[in-house]
């Protein structure tokens, strides 16, 4: 028998707000202008869904500890000024959220000040406010199950009646290791078939969300 689920987890760039294009876009900027070319496939697979010490530790090999902690300076920088301009929540996401009943929560690899800064700029932040746990919380980011985990132990639900909400490769591998079921977002900058695998649905418009769920449900 299939528990039904009682735990609804979103991470937050790339599922609530629409960050994800911003944040590849500054990267591919920075690797032009600190010596690592890159186009934006490459920034998904290498950078998107992994917590900022490890996108900061993989700078520092490819580049040195100097650059990557200018690296990391510019990318807040250049992250926040976009932001600023004109972050949205992802299509969809506001309608999808006002039909959901079940308990909800945040996980995401960004650090606290980085998901008040986005979700307080499009609206989200007092939706979620006390249910929002980050990366910088747990010994290992992404693709490791840690920060799924201790978002199911801090809301008192067990793992196997969760289901996160991902958009990339790192999320729905935590999200199994973790021992919960996923729903792969493809709408934004990751492909479906990285998302695709065990217990996982892929799906690319936000408004299937409440009708997904409700699918686990019974």
């Amino acid at each position: 028998m299939i528990d039904p689920i009682e735990l609804v987890i979103f991470d937050c760039d790339g599922v609530l707000v629409d960050s994800e294009v911003i944040a590849v876009r500054v990267l591919v900027r920075l690797g032009e202008e600190y010596g690592w070319p890159l186009t934006e496939a490459e920034v998904v697979e290498t950078f998107v869904g992994r917590s900022e010490a490890v996108n900061n530790a993989l700078v520092a090999e490819r580049l040195g500890a100097e650059t990557a902690a200018v690296w990391g300076k510019r990318f807040h920088e250049l992250h926040a000024e976009a932001v600023d301009a004109g972050l949205t929540p992802v299509d969809g996401l506001p309608e999808a959220l006002a039909a959901i009943t079940l308990p909800t929560c945040v996980a995401s690899s960004g650090t606290h000040e980085k998901m008040r800064h986005t979700l307080g700029r499009t609206g989200l932040y007092e939706r979620f406010a006390g249910r929002i746990f980050s990366a910088t919380e747990v010994g290992r980011g992404k693709p490791a199950p840690d920060l799924f985990l201790h978002a199911a132990r801090s809301m008192g639900v067990d793992p196997a009646r969760c289901l996160v909400v991902e958009d990339s490769g790192p999320g729905v591998t935590a999200a199994r290791a973790a021992g919960m079921r996923a729903l792969g977002y493809a709408g934004g900058v990751t492909a479906a078939e990285r998302l695709a695998g065990p217990g996982t649905v892929v799906f690319e418009d936000m408004r299937e969300l409440p009708s997904l769920i409700a699918a686990y449900q019974g």
